[in-house]
């Protein structure tokens, strides 16, 4: 018989049980296996505890998503009343419910633009399908099914369906899902520190941005669909591009009429000090895809933005858009989201990150870790964080070895939830974080970078 009890588990029964049954995603499951997963009991607020009832503060949010924080009251009655009333109702034939309804309003109301239609999915991943499926249909729609092709970066990421692993620029999962979808091509990063070349920032963004013009010439202008980018990378290690950057990339889209996608799987909901990072950017895009945050996590849902352009041509042809989940729209779903955006607008938790504690981080960061012998770089906007470890701070010199790694492990032990993208360090707590609580962050980080450095500090001299 299946176990079905509620009674708590000791957590080496959950590691055992999990090793048996559990494959895990992004993970060697033997190595995973072997040493046993950390079993996570308990969150409240920024903290989080282990099974063995140690308190971790989460850095990441959980995986870039925990916005508002844990434990909040308000989204959980959220869920509870609306399974009580309607716990499930699909939004296909020719039916809608309040909870998706009043979601859909509530983001119009906040996305820049005209980004007033809504369409939802359940994932950041299902999201980027359904972006690419409304890119390549609405150009059918125009009468040029030729407009085929997308464009991306290297080092992007926009989720693991192979769709969306196809569009990222991540080898380690190019490699796993061979053969890719066809018609994408990708340009560079805009990763002034690590590939810059002695350009200054603005002259790296400008260069970087127009390597779309060029792939746009490559490929014939009339074959491009949409360009696609997060406003920073997220899962690349927190890339945020020069200033100039976005702003050419828009001019350029514009001039050869192709989409402008961006990626708010990560950035949106205020992680960058406004609702989404295309504003703290200063551009438009035609198509806004939201994950993560729209509901802090607290069940799967999420949403593809459409301004007038689009909606309108799929609206006045006839014929149905054949694409939709079982779960878009999800009512409980839908309802947590709803009350989540109310307590972001109404706690004024955005304008905080993006007058206080954001710039506080950054200031913090600068000032206890800036000068630590690990750390070449950090960059970041609001409250998230990228800190780039090197060999030789002078020369820009990376570790051959996964020092990431190495520090991210130092992080757990210093009590500390970050994460590890290749060389770097990533940060991106609750929205809701406090001073006090982001002191004990950086405090904390500052330990496992000096840990780190006594591990690896003989591979300086190799």
């Amino acid at each position: 018989m299946p176990d079905t009890t509620t009674t708590p588990t000791p957590g080496n029964a959950i590691r055992d049980m999990d090793a048996r049954h559990h494959l895990h995603p992004f993970s060697d499951t033997r190595a995973l296996n072997q040493r046993g997963a950390r079993v996570i009991a308990r969150a409240e607020g920024v903290y989080v505890w282990d099974a063995d009832d140690n308190q971790l503060i989460d850095g990441m949010a959980g995986l870039w998503c925990v916005n508002i924080g844990y434990g909040r009251q308000e989204l959980i009655d959220a869920a509870v009343g609306q399974m009580q009333t309607l716990p499930y109702y699909n939004t296909f034939f020719q039916s809608t419910h309040a909870p998706v309804t009043r979601l859909a309003k509530a983001i119009a109301g906040i996305t820049p633009g005209d980004l007033d239609r809504v369409f939802f999915a359940n994932s950041g991943s299902e999201a980027i399908d359904t972006v690419i499926r409304m890119v390549r249909h609405y150009w059918t729609l125009k009468g040029k099914p030729y407009r085929k092709l997308l464009i991306a970066r290297e080092n992007a990421y926009h989720g693991s369906t192979l769709a969306g692993a196809s569009l990222g620029g991540m080898g380690h999962m190019h490699r796993q899902c061979d053969p890719m979808l066809p018609g994408i091509h990708r340009i560079g990063q805009p990763y002034w520190y690590g590939e810059a070349d002695g350009l200054s920032e603005e002259e790296f963004g400008l260069q970087r941005a127009r390597e779309l013009e060029e792939k746009i010439l490559e490929v014939g202008p009339d074959n491009v669909a949409a360009f696609i980018g997060e406003p920073i990378q997220g899962a690349g290690g927190v890339i945020v591009p020069p200033r100039t950057y976005w702003p050419e990339i828009q001019r350029i889209c514009r001039k050869y009429d192709v989409l402008l996608v961006a990626d708010e799987v990560i950035c949106g909901f205020g992680r960058t000090g406004q609702w989404f990072g295309c504003q703290t950017f200063d551009f438009q895009p035609d198509i806004l895809s939201m994950a993560k945050g729209l509901s802090s996590g607290y069940l799967p849902i999420s949403a593809v933005a459409v301004g007038d352009r689009i909606a309108d041509t799929l609206t006045e042809h006839c014929g149905d858009f054949n694409h939709g989940f079982t779960y878009s729209g999800h009512p409980a779903a839908a309802a947590v989201a709803l009350e989540n955006i109310r307590l972001l607008r109404d706690e004024g938790v955005i304008e905080s990150v993006a007058t206080d504690t954001g710039p506080y981080l950054q200031s913090r960061l600068r000032g206890v870790i800036g000068e630590h012998p690990l750390c070449g770089h950090i960059e970041g906007i609001g409250l998230i964080a990228g800190l780039a470890l090197v060999k030789d701070r002078q020369s820009r010199t990376f570790f051959d070895g996964d020092v990431g790694t190495v520090c991210r492990d130092e992080c757990t032990a210093a009590g500390l939830i970050a994460r590890a993208c290749g060389n770097r360090i990533v940060l991106s707590p609750p929205l809701v974080i406090s001073r006090e609580e982001i002191d004990a962050m950086v405090d904390r980080l500052r330990i496992a970078l000096d840990r780190t450095y006594a591990r690896v500090s003989g591979l300086s001299d190799a």
